[in-house]
């Protein structure tokens, strides 16, 4: 998430009054999104093997052809540089508002998908996780592998750096979060969040997993978001989920659920400077969900148009960016609608 840069004190919001800003159209499913750093573009995955840059005030969109699917979306502090990482395991950058976009620099970083990728808060290194269950730091100026770090038993599905920029976070299809140290690579801790995943006997398969990561702008606290209560791995039936952990301790501080029992995948998950936890469902029901920090369901909902298959937060703690099934962007405003 983007959020980290922003304090409570510096705005105000009202989830209630949340609404569709702007709807911003693509004519291709969309898997991933986010906003840069100013909140000028937002750049979304899509299912034709482009990234595309929306310019959030006008639609205007362009395309950075990365030739396969891209799930992993991360920018460098300044907001100059963008990297994404696909299923063909290439590790791309670009520069944010280039008029006609070029790959600056292309690594070959995973074996299969890069299902995630973060840079650190100083803007020095890249961190990527994906499908051959290694995490890779990389030199975010010359694209230098700086370590890797063996360990997940799964595949990876999500990092996250800490806001202090010493530890790191990765969590796995197994629900699994792992903290490293991110100055040796040394692996610190490992929990597990146990309602997020869950072994069908009869397909033989395991669902689940951390669909969406973020930590809280403190850094107290670490939420994985994903689906529970999962009644048929196969068709992928289960309810969204949001597991919050007390990140000095690792132990699990609440799991916030839906009232209505919406079936489908919490893709994405905000922590809000003022505590409010956030995300977007997929599935049966499209919504985006608003919990308080200590109520296990929502406090408000708003439906959305199609399945969400991911979810930002803007630097300005106001607008929430969701990536649907449509091919749409829907730019959601956390305050009262404009006449």
């Amino acid at each position: 998430m983007s959020l980290n840069r922003v304090t409570q004190s510096e705005f105000a919001v009202d989830a209630t009054k949340t609404h569709i800003e702007k709807d911003l159209a693509h004519n291709s499913p969309l898997i991933s999104c986010r906003f840069d750093p100013s909140a000028k573009f937002v750049f979304a995955g899509a299912q034709d093997y482009s990234v595309w840059r929306f310019e959030v005030e006008t639609g205007k969109k362009t395309q950075l052809p990365v030739e396969a699917w891209v799930r992993g979306l991360a920018f460098e502090k300044t907001g100059q540089t963008l990297v994404t990482g696909g299923y063909d395991g290439r590790l791309i950058w670009w520069g944010v508002a280039d008029e006609t976009p070029k790959p600056i620099r292309i690594v070959e970083g995973h074996k299969g998908w890069v299902r995630a990728v973060a840079v650190s808060p100083d803007g020095s290194l890249l961190a990527s996780v994906g499908n051959d269950l290694v995490v890779r730091l990389w030199n975010m100026a010359d694209g230098k592998l700086v370590r890797e770090m063996p360990g997940h038993e799964s595949h990876i599905y999500n990092v996250a750096f800490h806001p202090n920029g010493k530890d790191l976070a990765t969590g796995d299809l197994m629900a699994h979060l792992i903290h490293w140290e991110v100055a040796t690579g040394k692996k610190l801790r490992t929990w597990q969040a146990e309602t997020l995943q869950k072994f069908d006997p009869t397909f033989i398969a395991t669902l689940g997993g951390f669909r969406g990561m973020a930590f809280s702008p403190d850094g107290k606290l670490v939420a994985a978001s994903g689906m529970t209560n999962v009644t048929n791995a196969f068709a992928g039936v289960g309810n969204p989920s949001v597991v919050v952990f007390d990140w000095e301790t690792g132990k699990k501080q609440i799991e916030h659920l839906s009232k209505a029992k919406v079936q489908g995948v919490a893709w994405g998950v905000a922590i809000h400077p003022d505590g409010t936890r956030i995300a977007a469902s997929g599935g049966s029901g499209a919504f985006l969900f608003f919990w308080k920090p200590d109520g296990a369901n929502e406090f408000h909902q708003l439906k959305l148009a199609d399945t969400a298959r991911d979810l930002d937060m803007a630097a300005d703690g106001l607008r929430i960016a969701t990536a649907h099934h449509n091919g749409h962007v829907y730019i959601s405003r956390m305050d009262e609608k404009k006449a």
